[in-house]
């Protein structure tokens, strides 16, 4: 382990404005470049030395964009190099999509690009007139050394930062490698737009992005999953052969033209993720802290971000441990909304395959909203015309928000693609649903969604989660329902109630989840079934492997439920196989530790819930849907993994599953989710997608604009949304006031009507100013 530089955590060294402060930067790329000019220009007297290791002229990668967003800091924090780059850039509005020899135009996007290599011209000539000390071709001395003989030490050392690398220990990095291969090249002209092509060869599906970044010249980035790489046999192509190849490929988007390389190699994209930035007085900045996929264009921009950012807290907190604390707690939840982004986008490109029988012009809708940053709504502001074609091939009518487009499940067709999301209510005595309920849910179904849907149904007492879990194992419960369903088919004509099905397992006679989430009862706790007799958790009660008798009974407890939410006259069943739940257990490896025919392969772990499915769909009415939850990942190693979840979809649906519910999680107490805005969604897009069945799509989808851009990219079919029903009954209906829309696919009570638009908040009709003091030619200073 390497010595600790001297300020490490608990030390507060000088304050960072103090005379004379001397700063190592390792790594000569923007970054670190812009964060030299940056600090010696707020403060002429820090002593600031740039190591590179290549020369003034070396780069890798020829062109780079940068946003409004960042150019803005730039203008702000240096206007010297902002006009100096203003010089430079490249200009466009336009993203092409060519799918299958059709091409579709996007406009209103807003790009600037420039050569990197006169990027890094740029930054040096800066740095030189500022008076930094600028020392190519040569090694920076150790990191432990730097961080003795220097005051702050920026890495700035990439991707492969060996700063990084010696306090592996502190920083401790997290490296994934992605699935596809690509190589960075060029066009000795330029794109008239950022354009997208792909090409479906005998090997496989690749893909080619490009863009200008001047005059004469663009950045061509070929890409492709590592099989059909290999496949191609560009494994055993040397560079030049590589770029003759791909030009013959791409032909049509270059025009027959050829490519040019820079020392171009194919390589494997790596997302770099650490737990911390900074050490002392050595702190990691860009790529050497965090990396972004090419295929949102975020490397530069983040690392000149983040220069703008440190040296921002640098000058404003009074010393150098506050300043690196604060540009982390500035700069982390950035990075980390950008990685998520860029993530969803490196994803979508991988199974790229899975899209390819969309129509032309909804695969370049779903393009653009890969990565959940453009959205419908966004994108209608930019391209009015391309989006509402987009919506017309959907089948959307004139003025119809893809959300409120009816959907056909069997003989039930939902008048909007809105689920009210299955949520424990934890309020019911003796598994009997009361007031509560008929309120709950009936406010809901007033609220305007397509299909609402109760919370888990219980099969049996001892299948409760909590005491308070609702039931349906006696004709009393029954009824209960019933006074529900005759509500929600009165009051809320057209909006659909839908029950679901399941049995606690493993997960059961806990307290209600405000006194305590999946805590085991302090009395009167029920005995435990599961398909092995593995503990949710330490201090849970272990549950009794299940027989094949008691597997029998199981059955027909689900199937006696069925029959009564029959009579109670629901519309559409689902049957829970997620969250860990007693099917759910029995799907995942991590859960099911079985020996005999009912454990072992995935087949064989999907025997029972296949064989409640088929009970159940046997006494359920023909003609009304029933759907399938699953955890299509257990964010656990060893656990369930999405082309699991694939299997498990065809699976039910080939026992006539009219579409499955994708969530995930939930399964095993020590799980790793990886939370953000509809998160899971991702896994019922590759669901649909790959199994060819209907999905409902869940997690954290917030916004009726998340809606509209996951059902219009062909993501999912439905979606079931959670807390925004919580927060707002009437969610639907309101999201229908704020597109204006009023027809068919929403429908507001008549003793509501008088809500359906927005009251006024206060006087809107005041006289805007028309002048400010700075504008008057005379204007004196107050008091004067």
């Amino acid at each position: 382990m390497p010595p600790a530089p001297p300020g490490a955590r608990g030390t507060a060294r000088q304050a960072p404005t103090a005379p004379h402060l001397s700063v190592a930067i390792v790594g000569g790329g923007p970054g670190g470049l812009y964060a030299a000019a940056l600090l010696k220009r707020l403060d002429p007297s820090r002593n600031i030395t740039v190591w590179e290791r290549n020369t003034p002229h070396d780069t890798f990668g020829f062109g780079v964009v940068l946003s409004d967003e960042t150019l803005g800091g730039i203008e702000h924090a240096d206007p010297e190099v902002y006009t100096a780059l203003k010089a430079e850039f490249v200009r466009w509005d336009d993203i092409d999509i060519v799918h299958r020899n059709t091409r579709h135009t996007s406009g209103g996007h807003g790009f600037a690009a420039l050569g990197r290599r006169r990027l890094l011209e740029i930054l040096q000539h800066r740095c030189r007139s500022l008076g930094v000390e600028l020392r190519f071709r040569e090694e920076a001395p150790d990191p432990a050394r730097l961080a003795q003989t220097h005051d702050l030490v920026i890495a700035a050392d990439g991707v492969h930062s060996t700063t990084r690398t010696a306090f592996a220990d502190v920083f401790r990095p997290h490296v994934t490698a992605h699935r596809c291969r690509y190589i960075w090249l060029a066009a000795d002209f330029p794109f008239d737009a950022f354009r997208f092509e792909i090409a479906e060869t005998g090997h496989g599906v690749m893909q080619l992005h490009g863009y200008p970044y001047s005059a004469d010249a663009s950045t061509v980035i070929v890409e492709m999953r590592e099989e059909v790489w290999r496949a191609a046999g560009f494994d055993e192509l040397d560079e030049t052969e590589s770029v003759e190849r791909c030009a013959k490929i791409f032909a049509d988007a270059l025009g027959g033209r050829p490519l040019r390389s820079n020392n171009s190699a194919w390589t494997t994209f790596r997302t770099v993720v650490n737990e911390r930035w900074s050490h002392g007085n050595v702190v990691l900045l860009g790529d050497a802290a965090h990396t972004a996929h090419f295929s949102i264009g975020s490397g530069t921009k983040l690392a000149v971000e983040d220069a703008l950012a440190l040296a921002a807290c640098l000058s404003e907190q009074p010393t150098l441990t506050d300043a690196l604390d604060a540009y982390e707690a500035e700069r982390r939840p950035v990075v980390a909304s950008t990685q998520r982004a860029a993530r969803a986008s490196l994803e979508w490109f991988e199974n790229l395959a899975l899209y390819l029988r969309q129509p032309p012009r909804q695969f370049a809708f779903n393009l653009l909203t890969r990565s959940r940053r453009v959205t419908h709504d966004n994108l209608r502001l930019r391209d009015a015309h391309f989006t509402e074609a987009v919506e017309r091939g959907f089948g959307c009518p004139p003025g119809t928000p893809p959300m409120f487009t009816p959907f056909r499940l069997r003989g039930l067709t939902l008048r909007n693609r809105v689920v009210v999301s299955p949520m424990d209510m934890y309020s019911a005595a003796d598994g009997l649903p009361g007031d509560f309920h008929l309120v709950h849910l009936g406010a809901r179904a007033l609220g305007g969604a397509g299909l609402v849907m109760t919370e888990m149904v219980c099969v049996s007492p001892e299948g409760r989660i909590t005491p308070g879990c609702a039931g349906l194992w006696s004709g009393r419960q029954a009824e209960a329902w019933r006074r529900i369903t005759d509500f929600v088919h009165t009051r809320a004509p057209g909006t659909a109630v839908g029950v679901q099905l399941g049995h606690s397992g493993r997960k059961g006679s806990t307290r209600l989840m405000w006194e305590g989430m999946d805590e085991p009862l302090d009395e009167d706790n029920w005995p435990l079934v599961a398909p092995s007799p593995l503990p949710y958790k330490p201090g849970s009660q272990t549950p009794r492997e299940l027989s094949r008798a008691q597997l029998t009974d199981l059955r027909e407890q689900f199937t006696a439920a069925a029959v009564r939410a029959a009579r109670a006259r629901f519309d559409l069943l689902e049957l829970h196989c997620a969250h860990g739940y007693l099917l759910s257990g029995f799907l995942s490896p991590l859960t099911n530790r079985r020996t005999d025919a009912y454990g072992g392969t995935l087949e064989k772990r999907l025997r029972f819930p296949l064989e409640v499915f088929d009970a159940v769909r046997a006494v359920w009415p023909e003609d009304r849907p029933m759907t399938v939850r699953i955890s299509a990942t257990d964010w656990a190693e060893g656990g369930t993994t999405a082309e699991d979840a694939v299997a498990i979809a065809r699976a039910f649906a080939d026992h006539g599953a009219d579409a499955i519910d994708v969530s995930t999680g939930q399964v095993v107490a020590d799980e790793e989710p990886e939370f953000g805005r509809s998160y899971q969604t991702p896994f019922a897009d590759r669901v649909r997608n790959e199994a060819r069945v209907p999905v409902i799509a869940v997690g954290a989808i917030s916004s009726w604009d998340d809606v509209n851009s996951l059902i219009l990219a062909g993501r999912t079919d439905l979606c079931a949304l959670a807390r925004p029903h919580l927060y707002d009954p009437h969610w639907t209906l309101h999201a229908a006031a704020e597109q204006g829309y009023e027809g068919p696919g929403v429908v507001w009570p008549p003793q509501y009507r008088a809500g359906s638009r927005p009251p006024r908040t206060g006087r809107t009709d005041a006289p805007k100013p028309r002048l400010t003091l700075s504008d008057l030619p005379f204007a004196e200073a107050p008091g004067a």
